[in-house]
């Protein structure tokens, strides 16, 4: 306790938090969706203020409610929110470098925390893990800061979904404006022409992927732009000039 009390009082919690506050409305208006959506869909008013004060994982909650509530087997139900999730397998391999100096449990709340926007904004902030003790400390405290702003948007917008879920019809189509921060982070990635490749090809083959049951378009997604960069990447054309930054 007394370390996640020094790390919450250090600057880069303070920025971690500012940051991504500044796309908190999306997320929120996200959850607000999914807690929504799962009292329409039929699950209990019960259940539903559960899942949405324990699971973290809005994509794969929404893959999953449909199944649970037609009574699909449990194999099934697993199976499609792994493979809707698989794309934090690629993103924990990245941050493996990161986090691997600190003890299991806070490697679990770090992996717990983490979000696809938690991500984007880390790595964009620090794109290389520090070389220093003090460096570590300052990264880690940027990605509880980060985390915890997006976990507490999510949770309490899912539960006040569930709560208002007889009130706020789901034509608003709120959720729209959490996929809107996702992309909009996403692109200000895209600061070389691996990066601009990764994102058109990943896009291409979801698309072209999206009658895959389960969500596996994701995953054809993830997996073409992963194997196109690693080829491209010890060509010429794949080295980023020194205007564009590391990729």
């Amino acid at each position: 306790m007394a370390y996640l009390r020094t790390l919450v009082r250090h600057p880069e919690f303070r920025l971690g938090f500012a940051e991504m506050a500044s796309v908190a409305p999306g997320i929120a208006a996200w959850g607000l969706m999914t807690g929504v959506a799962m009292v329409k869909s039929g699950m209990g008013t019960l259940e539903a203020l559960f899942m949405a004060a324990t699971v973290f994982a809005g994509s794969a909650q929404l893959a999953a409610i449909p199944l649970m509530l037609a009574g699909a087997p449990v194999w099934v139900i697993l199976a499609t929110a792994f493979c809707v999730n698989l794309r934090f397998v690629v993103f924990s391999a990245h941050m493996r470098h990161y986090v691997m100096h600190l003890p299991m449990r806070l490697r679990l709340l770090s992996g717990y925390l983490t979000g696809d926007l938690t991500y984007v904004l880390f790595i964009k902030q620090h794109p290389q893990p520090a070389a220093d003790a003090a460096g570590r400390f300052g990264q880690i405290a940027y990605l509880l800061g980060n985390g915890s702003i997006n976990w507490f948007s999510w949770t309490a917008s899912s539960v006040l979904g569930v709560v208002l879920a007889n009130f706020i019809p789901t034509r608003w189509g709120l959720g729209f404006a959490g996929i809107l921060a996702l992309v909009g982070m996403t692109c200000s990635l895209a600061s070389s022409r691996l990066r601009w490749v990764a994102g058109g090809v990943a896009a291409c083959a979801g698309v072209a992927a999206f009658a895959l049951p389960m969500k596996l378009n994701i995953l054809v997604a993830i997996a073409a732009a992963v194997a196109l960069c690693l080829l491209l990447e010890k060509t010429a054309w794949g080295q980023a000039p020194a205007s564009e930054g590391a990729h």
